[in-house]
């Protein structure tokens, strides 16, 4: 089994799989605390511009997974899933008005999980 830096529950593909019937191809950004705190917040594809120093994590139910370069210094050791709970954010995240919203929980990776995760891309580098 390979290892990623960010996952997603069944619970929060299936908002996702709603979410994507309707608006087309998502993608997620981490939010850096502003407005709603720190949560994962999902666009459409091309809604939220990515940014020379963003952090390409991985996907989540094939939606890309970002978060700033900044950020990531903070939770490079760290491996986050994105699951949904009840409860209205109050940040600009398409699942909103469906009454839920999505959060991440995390843990730290373990040592043989650091020395296999993938790199990363900042811009169109990887580290």
């Amino acid at each position: 089994m390979s290892v990623t830096r960010v996952d997603v529950t069944e619970a929060a593909k299936m908002i996702i799989n709603k979410l994507r019937a309707e608006h087309g191809d998502l993608m997620f950004h981490q939010s850096g605390g502003c407005c709603d705190g720190s949560s994962p917040m999902c666009f459409a594809q091309g809604d939220f511009r990515i940014g020379s120093s963003d952090v390409w994590l991985g996907q989540v139910d094939g939606c890309d997974f970002y978060m700033s370069e900044d950020q990531f210094e903070y939770w490079k050791h760290t491996h986050l899933t994105v699951d949904v709970t009840p409860g209205r954010g109050a940040s600009f995240s398409l699942e909103i008005p469906l009454g839920i919203r999505f959060i991440i929980r995390s843990r730290l990776f373990e040592d043989d999980e650091l020395n296999q995760l993938p790199p990363v891309r900042v811009g169109e580098e990887e580290m």
